[in-house]
């Protein structure tokens, strides 16, 4: 895959997050480590307590439970959510251009984050989840891409 020089690479998923730059050539990349952060997943009975709610029928002494939220999906949505803002604060450069790396879900979420002048600087979006990768091994899987 072509690597531009001083490109930012971001690699996320909903736990953890990489932010490298490409400091060696294009035809010789080598990325450096800017960022690097990881949710800590707590015990659910740390996250809170959110039990399934209960509904009565307008008839009758009927009752039904309904599916309580999923409260680490939700803080892995929040991690998601933060680091966009993180990566939006290191394109602030008007020439930084970015690629994204992350699992297609992840993917849609944080383009909600970024604004069209961040969008139009991205050189690549995919779609792979290669987020706990060292800076050697994200590049030999870049390198394997027909992109």
């Amino acid at each position: 895959m072509f690597i531009p020089q001083d490109v930012l690479i971001l690699a996320l998923d909903g736990a953890r997050m990489s932010l490298f730059r490409n400091v060696g050539t294009t035809s010789a990349p080598n990325l450096k480590l800017v960022f690097k952060t990881e949710l800590r997943s707590p015990a659910t009975s740390e996250l809170g307590d959110d039990r399934p709610g209960r509904t009565f029928q307008s008839l009758g002494r009927g009752r039904a439970a309904y599916e309580g939220a999923d409260l680490h999906k939700r803080s892995e949505a929040e991690f998601i959510d933060d680091m966009a803002q993180i990566f939006c604060s290191h394109m602030k450069q008007p020439k930084q251009q970015a690629i994204v790396i992350a699992p297609p879900q992840v993917l849609g979420q944080v383009r909600e984050h970024l604004q069209p002048a961040i969008r139009s600087r991205l050189v690549g979006e995919i779609g792979k989840d290669y987020a706990g990768e060292t800076a050697l091994q994200l590049l030999e899987l870049l390198n394997q891409l027909e992109v």
